[in-house]
């Protein structure tokens, strides 16, 4: 795919459908052509002038395309390593890799042999699934473009219960932001591996998050030239309980694919009895032409003590998004709790055609699955 055809393409639509398009074109053997970005904005289109207007209607007023690095073709196999730059295939975001994680992806779109033994996911009425190991990521997001993502995706809320007198206190890792608990920076976040398209810089500080220069160290003899402190390793060392990310859920209905990440956060104990807390980030994508609007969600959820729960409501996190060719995409974070030590979670959503009909989309079942071997969480921020 030639520069001018990506450029053609971020014209008059939003990034997340050029990117696609740019995505597409990843097989080719050559590296890609310059990329540009609009100054401060989520924007990124590729051209021929570096100060070439981007008519993109996600564009600050007076803002220009700058070229910011050159893309590299993405990784078909194997990982990307600590220092990597990247885009967001379908936020569009500019990041850099902190370091991996191996998750087990339990995918309902594949179909796998009854006869096979495996890992598998459980759900009520659930088909058995077999768990594929898959490489998602742990990033920081440039800071220039929170803002121009922030109505399509919540940054990753890496929450915790704090090692403290109070226990309905909730405390978030350095650089994360969430809707309900926010009280630190956004821009950390989890992404899979197809979702990353990688680029070369030149800049020695080529992402503008306060963690940045406390993470990465340039070193021009390195390839990817950013590798890391050792605050970087200490820090995820010490918080790895509430960082990693172990299972992925996904299925997809009618063109609209759910995919769920389940965290543990930790254990409190609450009028004689414990409480479980788990946090689960959410991902809906659209991925036909038709324009569809989340109108309702409807969960069940299951404790190991017994208790079967119904929650019915309008849209998530006080939205409902519409999801289109143009933004196909979104992202938010929520919680639960349970009196018993695991349990699981189902349920659907309703979208809305324009015609005025409605549809549900499942969400696959996943487990809630307290850490066998809890340590205490920390007292307060671990660098």
């Amino acid at each position: 795919m030639s520069a001018c055809a990506v450029a053609a393409a971020a014209r008059g639509r939003c990034l997340a459908a050029a990117l696609s398009q740019a995505r597409a074109a990843s097989a080719s053997t050559r590296p890609w052509g310059g990329l540009r970005t609009a100054l401060g904005a989520a924007g990124l289109g590729v051209g021929a002038a570096p100060r070439r207007l981007l008519s993109s209607r996600n564009r600050p007023e007076g803002k220009v395309l700058e070229t910011v690095g050159v893309f590299e073709v993405p990784k078909q196999n194997g990982k990307y390593e600590t220092g990597q730059l990247f885009l967001h295939s379908v936020f569009g975001y500019r990041g850099i890799v902190l370091f991996p994680w191996q998750a087990r992806l339990y995918d309902r779109d594949v179909t796998s042999p009854v006869s096979e033994k495996s890992e598998n996911s459980t759900g009520h009425g659930s088909k058995e699934v077999k768990g594929k190991t898959h490489t998602y990521y742990q990033v920081l997001i440039d800071a220039r473009d929170c803002p121009h993502i922030s109505q399509r995706s919540q940054t990753e809320a890496v929450t915790f219960l704090a090692n403290h007198d109070d226990s309905r206190a909730l405390y978030a890792i350095p650089g994360v932001t969430h809707i309900s608990f926010g009280i630190s920076p956004p821009g950390l976040d989890y992404v899979s591996h197809e979702d990353i398209l990688p680029y070369t810089s030149t800049d020695q500080v080529p992402i503008q998050h306060e963690l940045f220069e406390r993470f990465l160290l340039y070193d021009q003899t390195k390839v990817p030239p950013f590798v890391a402190r050792d605050t970087l390793c200490a820090w995820q060392e010490k918080n790895h309980p509430w960082l990693e990310l172990s299972d992925v859920h996904r299925e997809t209905t009618e063109n609209i694919r759910v995919t769920v990440i389940p965290f543990y956060m930790g254990m409190r104990e609450a009028q004689n009895s414990h409480v479980y807390w788990w946090r689960y980030c959410i991902r809906l994508e659209n991925l036909d032409n038709e324009v569809v609007q989340l109108r309702e969600r409807h969960w069940r959820i299951f404790s190991l003590s017994g208790t079967l729960e119904t929650v019915r409501g309008r849209g998530v996190v006080g939205r409902e998004p519409v999801l289109s060719k143009e933004q196909p995409a979104f992202q938010y974070s929520s919680h639960v709790s349970l009196q018993a030590s695991s349990g699981h979670m189902w349920g659907t959503f309703r979208f809305e055609r324009p015609d005025g009909s409605h549809f549900d989309v499942r969400i696959p079942p996943f487990s809630l699955e307290s850490n066998k071997d809890e340590k205490t969480p920390p007292s307060g921020l671990h660098w």
